[in-house]
């Protein structure tokens, strides 16, 4: 008499049988993943904070020093910390351009850049220009400021676009010089004072 085995048992794993072979198989796998996420990971970046943090600047040329919290805005560094008060706080959104400064060659919003960030590039305020500058110069010359309040701005902001559009157009001012706002509607000074510091100052490197 052959015997018959039940159809439900036929080609069945037990659930400890299932389970161990799950256990061996993932863990396995995790293994892997792990050691090759490891093996990619970068190495752990300098953190600093959240506590106040020693912030070293160059500013005009020289090295300066500060104690700040890491979140603190190049702006705020400037006008509470250090004193240069040229660069105004108007809209903290990086909008208005009243706090345009001069880092690594470029005309930025000192608002919307962190303090600590900054360290290591060369910083130009509008306390670095000679009284004399072409460009303050021009600005007087077409009454191009009334209240003053964005004029310091103005001025960082028009160095910056000189230094790329040294033989600018009016279209190209117009263009160039839209981040910055005058609350008081000089732009058609603004825009002749800037036309006019290009000229001079193309003279001046050819004279």
């Amino acid at each position: 008499m052959s015997s018959t085995k039940d159809p439900k048992t036929k080609n069945a794993v037990s659930r400890r049988g299932f389970l161990g072979g799950m256990g061996i198989g993932t863990g396995a796998v995790g293994a892997g993943l792990l050691e090759r996420e490891a093996i990619a990971s970068p190495a752990a970046a300098t953190v600093a904070g959240p506590g106040a943090a020693p912030i070293t600047l160059n500013i005009n040329g020289k090295p300066v020093s500060l104690t700040a919290e890491p979140s603190v805005t190049l702006l705020d560094a400037l006008r509470n910390h250090l004193d240069y008060t040229g660069a105004k706080k108007v809209c903290d959104r990086g909008t208005c351009g009243a706090c345009t400064v001069m880092m690594a060659g470029k005309s930025v919003y000192a608002c919307s850049v962190l303090a600590i960030d900054a360290q290591g590039k060369p910083i130009e305020t509008i306390e670095g220009l000679p009284v004399d500058n072409p460009i303050s110069t021009a600005f007087v010359n077409h009454d191009a400021q009334q209240c003053g309040y964005c004029t310091p701005g103005m001025v960082m902001a028009t160095k910056g676009f000189l230094a790329e559009h040294p033989n600018p157009t009016l279209e190209d001012v117009k263009n160039g010089m839209g981040g910055n706002l005058c609350r008081c509607g000089t732009y058609m000074g603004i825009r002749q004072a800037v036309l006019e510091a290009a000229k001079n100052m193309k003279g001046a490197k050819n004279g």
